[in-house]
């Protein structure tokens, strides 16, 4: 009994269109990641799409808080484990690619910015305001306009903002930020010769103190531990729960331990390397590894 071959190529026909139809079907499911930029050497964004095969440098519309804005696609970001990363890790979404008048819009809107900007600079000299301009961001729709500027008090701009208005006719907005936002806008490098953290990846500013700093046996010189914007590095959150964490574990500095039927005082923690440095009575220096010191007791002895 022979086997119909032309039966058979229909069949291997009808299960790769099956399959392809499935494919098609996954892909338009499938949520991709990008980074964004929305203007050059600004922060780079992560949003998330439903598009396929969005290419380096091509103008994307994503949706923000105030509408549509267009951003140019720098990369594409790699799944995250669980295939969906966190919903505050994706604040934002690619709705679109952008048409080409968008495009050509979006390319001049940086020069629509500098002379916005040229502009404000000129009035605020011109009516003596005790202010410095940092930024001017135009809404894409041409809804309003914001004027970022720093100043050490309250400034009275009733008249340069009317003279905005006579000028853009559209919204104008004053907005008055402090120096880590001035720094954040302007951009730098910082003292590890890596690009501001807050120019680059941090959107929202956390409180740092010098109690981290003292925490992570840093020098509390303020040269050494301030940035750009003369205040306390951002970084210095990144290990601070770290170090908390494996010091709470650790014999506190001043308190005695007996090791060895020899009674020593702890003078010094290593972090990192979860070690510490103990003197005993005759002046002797020991530098003790975790195991060392966990063999250790406290000492009942008295205080003299």
């Amino acid at each position: 009994m022979y086997s119909n071959p032309d039966k058979i190529m229909n069949q291997h026909q009808e299960n790769n269109s099956q399959a392809s139809a499935e494919e098609s079907r996954r892909k338009e499911r499938q949520v991709n990641h990008y980074k964004v930029q929305f203007r050059p050497a600004e922060q780079i964004w992560s949003a998330s799409t439903r598009l396929q095969e969005l290419h380096k440098a091509e103008v994307v519309m994503v949706q923000t808080d105030h509408g549509l804005e267009p951003a140019r696609v720098l990369t594409m970001v790699p799944l995250w484990p669980q295939h969906e990363p966190p919903k505050e890790t994706v604040p934002m979404t690619i709705v679109r690619r952008a048409t080409r008048d968008e495009a050509a819009k979006y390319e001049k809107l940086g020069g629509m910015e500098h002379n916005a900007f040229r502009l404000c600079s000129g009035l605020i000299e011109k009516l003596n305001l005790p202010m410095n301009l940092v930024k001017v961001e135009r809404f894409f729709n041409g809804g309003k306009i914001i004027f970022y500027f720093t100043a050490d008090s309250r400034v009275d701009f009733r008249e340069l903002v009317k003279n905005l208005v006579q000028e853009f006719r559209t919204r104008v907005e004053m907005r008055q930020i402090g120096v880590r936002h001035e720094t954040k806008m302007l951009g730098g490098l910082g003292c590890c010769g890596r690009e501001l953290c807050c120019s680059s990846f941090i959107q929202n500013f956390e409180s740092v103190s010098i109690k981290m700093a003292k925490e992570q046996n840093l020098p509390l010189n303020p040269a050494k531990i301030s940035g750009a914007c003369n205040r306390l590095l951002c970084c210095l959150n990144y290990e601070y729960k770290t170090y908390k964490s494996i010091r709470k574990n650790m014999p506190k500095v001043g308190k005695k331990i007996m090791l060895n039927d020899r009674q020593y005082k702890v003078r010094q923690h290593n972090v990192l390397k979860e070690s510490i440095v103990v003197t005993s009575v005759e002046g002797e220096e020991l530098t003790l590894n975790k195991d060392e010191w966990q063999a250790a007791t406290p000492s009942v002895a008295k205080d003299k």
